[in-house]
């Protein structure tokens, strides 16, 4: 929870303040799919869009403190930019994928991979997970950059996948690794 938090919150509404002061044009607030998935709530029927939004009562009762963090962080930048005038639109990807800039940082997606070969102390629950390459994310943020109005929620999400269809996927382009059996 300490890790997350603060970080994510207070960091947010520090770039907003900076980008007040600075009278920056226009700021895209990098969220996650995690802020829109994690709502037992949500009708099973209805598609879960830009207007879903994960329950953080729920995401701290199972203490998924990352998805909390990126909810409290995107609703309190929308909130912000409103009542400033800030041109703030945010961004919500799926877990992405592809070639990283720098092969030493871990991001949470890299750590899910790493999780699925080396293993951990939880079970991974089959379920579906958006997921999105790299290069789209690259090009999908110019395009909001370019023609995106203010207060405005995107999400960019290619795919989606299951953890079993995954694995299997890993699998069969890296054979060589051992995969964990949970």
């Amino acid at each position: 929870q300490k890790e997350m938090m603060a970080p994510t919150v207070n960091g947010t509404m520090n770039v907003l303040k900076a980008c007040s002061a600075m009278s920056v044009q226009k700021l895209i607030v990098v969220s996650s799919g995690t802020a829109i998935t994690l709502n037992p709530n949500w009708p099973l029927d209805k598609l879960e869009d830009e207007n879903c939004w994960s329950d953080k009562e729920f995401c701290k009762e199972n203490e998924i403190w990352y998805a909390l963090a990126k909810t409290e962080a995107e609703e309190m930048a929308l909130e912000y930019a409103e009542k400033n005038g800030l041109h703030v639109i945010t961004f919500c990807s799926g877990a992405v994928f592809g070639p990283l800039l720098q092969a030493d940082v871990l991001n949470i997606t890299t750590k899910f991979l790493r999780y699925i070969i080396k293993g951990g102390p939880d079970t991974i629950n089959n379920k579906f997970w958006p997921i999105v390459d790299v290069r789209d994310v690259a090009d999908a943020l110019l395009l909001l950059y370019n023609k995106a109005g203010p207060y405005q929620r995107y999400i960019c999400s290619e795919h989606q996948i299951d953890v079993k269809d995954l694995v299997d996927l890993m699998k069969s382009m890296y054979p060589s690794y051992n995969y964990a059996d949970k």
